[in-house]
């Protein structure tokens, strides 16, 4: 009976480890097969793409510039500790202005978008399936996918890289000021500095990493929300894991992005 016990327990596991794989592959594969519904007569919704890009840009955009802002500031301070003691103050740009065009900006853009976007995807579409809203959709012919997550995911795709160059100006404005006013150095000193050491390459570099973190926000949160019980306890359950599915997805895409850029010497 022992051994029985433990074989159904065996395959009990195997099969909630190959739903949990499969469940994200087949929702990827249905949104991408809605893909070319874009480009047929009335396949871009423009009106839902602004509702989106209002609720995952303008709106995030105040708390992105204060994070961002004060992100800069740590990294200054922490950095100015260390530079006085040896008298390299003036690196101080070049150790904010790389890390928060490289990782800082864009990464805390992610976050924020996670926590406003990742998780308001989730609960909507977890709400539409407690009230089987879903199932009307497909009564009347349209495909949840194309409806539901196109218009997230363009706007996300959109949103996020503009973000991300807001995000990059405050963290750097925030490391100047604490050159300028703390170390007592020239602005002219510091803004020539920053001209010198970083390029355009190092922005676009970035941004770029927005692209692949705006899709898998997107696609976590989406994908959550789709997979919810149909009650209350499970819209929240399902918003929960969103954000946990897609900080975690994040950080493993920021990791192997940079070990990718670092082949190229950036």
């Amino acid at each position: 009976m022992a051994v029985k016990a433990d074989n159904s327990g065996w395959r009990s596991w195997r099969r909630r480890l190959a739903e949990a794989v499969a469940g994200p592959m087949i929702f990827t594969g249905a949104v991408a097969a809605e893909v070319p519904s874009l480009f047929r007569r009335r396949g871009l919704r423009r009106r839902e793409i602004f509702y989106y890009l209002d609720l995952c840009g303008v709106r995030s955009l105040p708390i992105v510039i204060m994070i961002s802002l004060l992100m800069g500031l740590v990294v200054g301070y922490q950095a100015a500790v260390q530079m006085r003691k040896v008298g390299t103050e003036i690196f101080i740009v070049d150790l904010v202005g790389f890390s928060v065009l490289k990782e800082f900006g864009p990464l805390m853009v992610a976050v924020i978008a996670t926590g406003r976007a990742g998780s308001a995807f989730a609960a909507e579409i977890g709400s539409m399936r407690a009230d089987e809203q879903i199932s009307a959709l497909e009564t009347l012919g349209i495909v949840p996918e194309s409806y539901l997550v196109l218009p997230k995911l363009i706007a996300m795709l959109i949103a996020m890289p503009v973000l991300a160059v807001f995000a990059d100006a405050a963290g750097i404005a925030g490391g100047m000021a604490v050159g300028v006013f703390e170390l007592g150095l020239p602005f002219s000193a510091c803004w020539g500095r920053l001209l010198e050491v970083l390029d355009c390459t190092t922005l676009l570099l970035g941004i770029l990493k927005c692209v692949p973190f705006a899709v898998l926000i997107t696609f976590a949160g989406c994908y959550c929300g789709f997979s919810t019980s149909g009650d209350a306890l499970g819209v929240g359950r399902g918003a929960t894991r969103a954000v946990v599915m897609s900080v975690f997805l994040v950080v493993v895409a920021d990791a192997v992005i940079t070990i990718l850029y670092s082949f190229i010497g950036y």
